[in-house]
């Protein structure tokens, strides 16, 4: 089993291994990454009181920003999102939300499009109960071409935002600035200075962003990324630097990067840094799994940072116990998987769904003992509403009831050019695909039944799929003889989620009875 090597030391940053840190008294608690599956890019972790929260990026996935919550660090349960309707200036690339709690408020600071010019800019919303959803006080920070990756921190009674600057203004360097804000977070009311800028021909080549501060002892420390974040050829590493004041000098540790991957997790990086009640250092940032890749996306992976009292510097520990000790181990397999069975007869809470944000939200309802989804959306890949895919491997399955003028398929979304389906109308079942806007039959054939009709996707590393049917009591029936590829799904920044569309010429409502997610 490979490992993250760490360059500050000899030590190395064992993501999945279970070794055991220094002795404890009690059972040793132990935990495995990823603590958050799935796609789940720049997280942000607060603590307040004994219980940690964190949010990450949804790109262009609505609702926007998902939220976790913990009591250790390790076994993480869905909140909801930050906005359930997305803020009116708003129109995708919802990236990098940066929690923050001062005075019983919840703040976040977030990147997102804006609408009037497409440009990346951060705004601020609050809550006072993170499971109420927050209030959007709109941009906070626009600067140049594009400002991202906010980052707030106290220091001395006020409050600051720091942030990346220059990434597409060419022929400047990038820069990590920062300000002060209003004593109610909601202005930036300070002038701009530099905290760190990238070099250029080493490894902070891609640029620098997504810092972390924290204030130990006389220094601020920073951990930050650079390099190309995402996709098939990312090379994402972190780097320290630290300062005895904020506004500087940062001095960068001369070893960097300090974190870089290898064939078990790839491309490491943006994460922000907490400390448990006991004074442990822990680095909740994201990486891609080195078997699923860019198909599961940037995952939830928890580091720890440990001291070398000498030299003030901090290395990354080699394997680590939990951060919170419990009353019986934590093993493997106790924790939720994310897998559903869902049976629309009996009563159903609310499914994570997410959905295309370029899109209207598709209507859906539940009644008579079916969940109906309106077909709405004149597109090739028409109505989706999926769910974010925890592991590679996985079974998804539904159980239809065909309708004379739309195809409800199962599907694999990429965005609304780049989709796989296999579906049923009435009559006919259908394979089909949409790469770059361009819709194609793979296959079709007759339907020999109008009553309901169980469609099954088995993925291999979200890289492979073999799709098979059934009527009502009958044997599954494979479709293809041979797996359908999916490389072209993966978006640069985001991995594809797995669902239920509705499609076709005519308006109406598919009628699913049931649908499966189990992982392998």
């Amino acid at each position: 089993m490979k490992s993250i090597y760490i360059t500050i030391t000899t030590f190395f940053l064992f993501f999945q291994g279970l070794a055991q840190s220094r002795p404890q008294p009690g059972p040793t608690v132990t935990y495995r990454n990823p603590v958050i599956a799935g796609d789940f890019a720049d997280p942000s972790v607060i603590r307040v009181g004994d219980t940690y929260y964190a949010a990450g990026t949804s790109s262009e996935w609505a609702p926007a920003y998902p939220i976790y919550s913990s009591k250790d660090l390790v076994n993480w349960a869905y909140v909801g999102p930050v906005f359930t309707a997305l803020p009116e200036w708003t129109m995708g690339s919802y990236w990098a939300p940066e929690l923050y709690h001062r005075n019983g408020i919840f703040y976040v600071y977030y990147t997102a499009r804006r609408k009037s010019d497409q440009r990346s800019f951060i705004g601020v919303a609050t809550t006072r109960d993170l499971r109420k959803g927050f209030t959007d006080h709109g941009i906070l920070l626009e600067w140049t071409s594009e400002a991202i990756d906010a980052f707030v921190l106290e220091d001395q009674g006020k409050l600051y935002i720091t942030w990346k600057a220059y990434g597409l203004d060419k022929g400047k360097a990038i820069e990590l600035l920062g300000a002060e804000l209003s004593p109610d977070g909601l202005k930036v009311t300070g002038k701009a200075f530099t905290l760190l800028t990238a070099e250029r021909g080493n490894w902070e080549a891609g640029g620098a962003e997504g810092q972390a501060l924290f204030k130990r002892g006389r220094y601020f420390y920073m951990l930050y990324s650079g390099n190309t974040c995402c996709g098939a050829n990312c090379n994402y590493q972190v780097g320290l630097a630290r300062a005895e004041k904020l506004q500087g000098p940062w001095q960068k540790y001369a070893g960097n990067p300090v974190l870089v991957g290898d064939d078990t997790w790839k491309c490491p990086g943006h994460g922000t840094v907490v400390t448990t009640p006991d004074n442990r250092y822990f680095y909740l940032h994201h990486a891609y799994n080195g078997t699923d890749f860019t198909f599961t996306g940037r995952q939830g992976v928890l580091s720890e940072l440990v001291w070398d009292e000498q030299t003030q510097w901090p290395v990354f520990r080699y394997g680590t116990t939990t951060p919170a000790q419990a009353e019986s181990p934590i093993r493997m397999g106790q924790k939720t998987d994310g897998s559903l069975a869902v049976n629309f007869e009996k009563p159903v809470g609310d499914l994570p769904w997410v959905w295309d944000v370029s899109l209207p939200k598709p209507a859906f309802s539940v009644a008579g003992g079916s969940f109906k989804i309106q077909n709405t959306v004149a597109t090739p890949t028409g109505n989706f509403l999926g769910f974010v895919v925890k592991k590679g491997t996985y079974t998804f399955s539904t159980t239809i009831e065909p309708q004379p003028d739309v195809l409800q398929s199962i599907t694999l979304y990429g965005d609304a050019a780049n989709a796989l389906g296999f579906g049923v109308r009435q009559g006919t079942l259908e394979l089909w695909q949409v790469k770059e806007g361009v819709r194609q039959i793979l296959k079709s054939q007759p339907l020999p039944t109008a009553s309901a009709v169980h469609l099954q996707l088995k993925s291999r590393f979200g890289q492979l799929y073999d799709f098979s049917w059934s009527t009502e009591g009958g044997k599954p029936e494979p479709f293809l003889p041979m797996p359908v590829g999916g490389g072209y799904l993966p978006r640069w920044d985001r991995a594809p989620r797995v669902g239920l569309s509705v499609s076709g010429e005519k308006q109406g409502y598919g009628v699913v009875r049931s649908i499966g997610m189990q992982y392998h």
